[in-house]
């Protein structure tokens, strides 16, 4: 597509894109029986999508419609939904006492843990753990609130298998151990942030009716994993990430379409846990299919409607006056609150390209380290700024809410949440080390 197209897209393409957002954020506010229904979201995603797509063909921008949907949003469905399948089969069950140490050592775990085996997947394996603990407890907002910060979200900083754009800048030629510099953002972010719940949690705790702590202290089962078989096929999908893209297969790099190897394989780890996983146990689970089904048709219609606003972004970047360091951290991190943050990871990247000289020392996948370390870092973060800023934090909510968990709505969760506790941490972290 030739740069004259992408100047001659206009900013009011992308009115649907932001229509498909305060949908998301008022839904659930105004029209919330008719909202609960995914066949609602997926009908709003289609009313919204299908004129776009079709503005896009009639403008020229097939090609950026089609790599959209067939290299970016089917991957990114295939990938949730095989980690979500996968890890809906493996059960930890029994109830141990939801002290705020114990609640802020499941968090520890599951940063660990999303840097290796992926936000979604980590946030997948313990939101029911997490749930089932604090069944006893009154005051447990706040706990799914800060498991979408930490496991969902700025646990997987450190590899590229942890969140989606950092794979992208993996394959733009990132080397695998380069991320693991990103330590210092990882441990004094997830740091704080797991102080910070640690502290909050020992507050609401004290404001727990005694009869609750009295059950919770009472109501003790061991902990027992089943379906421990399905970590071979987590396993399966995270070597599958890793080592069935181009980095290893170079003839993907002519045949585009033979990187769907991966999916192939993605979705062969889902049906073997399907197949080898009894149905008794993802009862105990609670598993539905509901909270992907609501990821796949409402990111339909974002990963539809964003596209105009990705090219106008593209377009007018250069424009816009962002070069330093601290403005890439910030620029990326505002787009990633309520854009996918792994497209807007690859815009800010591209933009970092156009800007630097090819000749220059000190290049990692062709841009400055600083630059790389900026978009990264940002991208991640501030996925967790908003549900939709990454796709995990979607099901995290969606899960809860079947739990009947009262979780706060678009707005809510910004205003309660991520304005006050998370974007002070972020801007510390960029004073500190960006």
């Amino acid at each position: 597509m030739e740069h004259g197209l992408h100047e001659s897209i206009p900013l009011y393409a992308s009115i649907p894109f932001f229509v498909m957002l305060m949908m998301i954020a008022v839904g659930p506010l105004m029209f919330h029986h008719w909202w609960e229904s995914n066949r609602n979201k997926l009908i709003v995603s289609l009313v919204l999508g299908i004129p776009t797509a079709i503005y896009l063909i009639a403008t020229g921008f097939l090609h950026n419609l089609e790599h959209q949907l067939i290299f970016d949003y089917l991957p990114f469905i295939i990938l949730l939904g095989g980690l979500f399948i996968i890890t809906g089969g493996i059960n930890l069950s029994g109830d141990i006492e939801a002290k705020p140490s114990i609640n802020t050592v499941f968090l520890a775990i599951g940063a660990v843990l999303a840097s290796f085996m992926g936000t979604t997947g980590a946030a997948m394996l313990l939101i029911r753990p997490v749930i089932n603990t604090n069944a006893e407890r009154w005051y447990k907002v706040h706990t799914i609130l800060f498991f979408i910060a930490i496991v969902a979200n700025a646990g997987g900083l450190l590899t590229p298998l942890g969140d989606p754009p950092l794979f992208l800048l993996y394959l733009r030629g990132a080397p695998f151990t380069w991320f693991f510099q990103l330590l210092p953002e990882w441990l004094f972010t997830n740091g704080l942030l797991l102080l910070i719940y640690y502290f909050t949690d020992k507050y609401f705790y004290r404001k727990e009716p005694p009869a609750n702590i009295i059950f919770d202290k009472t109501n003790i089962h061991p902990i027992k994993l089943r379906g421990r078989f399905n970590f071979f096929f987590l396993a399966g999908v995270v070597l599958s990430v890793a080592f069935l893209n181009k980095q290893y297969i170079p003839a993907i790099e002519h045949n585009h379409y033979l990187a769907f190897i991966r999916e192939a394989a993605i979705l062969l780890m889902a049906g073997l846990s399907l197949y080898f996983t009894s149905s008794k146990l993802r009862q105990a689970n609670k598993f539905t299919y509901g909270p992907i089904l609501e990821v796949a048709y409402l990111f339909l219609g974002i990963f539809i409607t964003m596209v105009p606003a990705l090219l106008w972004l593209e377009a007018n970047a250069k424009s816009l006056g962002v070069e330093t360091v601290a403005q890439f951290y910030y620029a990326t991190g505002a787009l990633s609150s309520f854009l996918d943050n792994a497209p807007t990871a690859v815009s800010f990247y591209n933009l970092a390209l156009g800007l630097t000289d090819a000749s220059a020392t000190g290049l990692v996948a062709g841009i400055p380290d600083y630059l790389l370390k900026a978009i990264s870092v940002g991208a991640v973060f501030f996925g967790s700024m908003t549900y939709i800023g990454n796709g995990p934090n979607f099901m995290v909510k969606a899960i809860a809410e079947e739990n009947k968990i009262d979780m706060p709505g678009f707005f809510g969760y910004m205003i309660k949440f991520s304005l006050v506790v998370l974007l002070p941490v972020y801007i510390l972290t960029q004073l500190l080390f960006l």
